[in-house]
């Protein structure tokens, strides 16, 4: 069964993207569009701010960007080697948090112990760490259309067709992508089914997977924040991943695809 992750791919220290090894395990058959690219921004002022740990309580990094953002501040201004005399100590003796195990890597990376990885989403974070330190924001980046979206998108549904399920990362990736989706999908997106169904639907739903021109796309978001955008959307999720991981998203799109209330 074929299914639809709007997201780069990201290879693991085995080569692979985690997201297609974890859903193949399944024998769901993963093929991955970027629908978003990123523009960085204010790395001069976040530069002097890495610069002055001794000013902050701490670091919170809440995506990959904002890390390769702070490699960049290091590269670009020289100060790779103050930063591994000094700067990657005295942050190291404060608080460094971040949002998802992905971005915990990256972060390990450039020298820094991380706390918060295992919340799961940024909501659960802020939870975990707002009445413990004051905080101060820099956005270091922003993000655009990815420029082949539309092509990519395009040549996916012309050689594989509808796909079973269709995962959105972010509601950025919602927003840039949905119009040509529906374009796309045409009736399929007028079939979508949420988590739950009858037995008469759950008979259609086979029928219909057992075609893939005629496939029903289901819906998944990586997180709460993705769902709110789908719903907001009137779209129904049939599934939310508990946790941002390729571990949990498998989990979860298997379930969904499955018919519940059956037999």
């Amino acid at each position: 069964m074929k299914v639809l992750l709007l997201k780069d791919a990201k290879e693991d220290d085995c080569g692979q993207d985690p997201y297609i090894r974890e859903l193949g395990l399944y024998g769901l058959e993963a093929t991955l569009i970027p629908v978003l690219s990123f523009e960085f921004l204010s790395l001069s002022s976040f530069s002097e701010k890495l610069s002055h740990p001794e000013d902050y309580g701490g670091l919170i990094f809440t995506s990959p960007r904002a890390v390769e953002a702070a490699q960049l501040c290091l590269e670009k201004n020289n100060k790779t080697e103050v930063w591994e005399r000094s700067l990657k100590e005295k942050w190291n003796a404060k608080s460094v948090y971040v949002v998802g195990n992905a971005t915990a890597s990256l972060v390990s990376k450039i020298g820094l112990d991380t706390e918060g990885e295992t919340c799961g989403n940024a909501e659960k974070l802020a939870e975990y760490i707002c009445s413990r330190i004051a905080m101060e924001s820099v956005t270091v980046y922003q993000t655009i259309p990815h420029p082949g979206i539309q092509g990519n998108l395009n040549s996916y549904y012309s050689q594989q067709g509808v796909p079973a399920s269709i995962t959105f990362f972010s509601p950025s990736g919602l927003t840039y992508s949905l119009k040509h989706i529906q374009e796309l999908s045409g009736d399929s997106i007028d079939q979508i089914k949420g988590p739950r169904h009858s037995k008469q639907n759950c008979l259609q739903l086979e029928l219909l997977r057992k075609d893939c021109t005629d496939a029903a796309t289901m819906f998944a978001a990586i997180g709460p924040t993705t769902a709110r955008a789908l719903a907001a959307q009137g779209l129904p999720v049939s599934c939310t991943a508990e946790t941002p991981t390729p571990q949990a998203l498998a989990t979860g799109i298997r379930k969904a695809l499955q018919p519940h209330g059956c037999c």
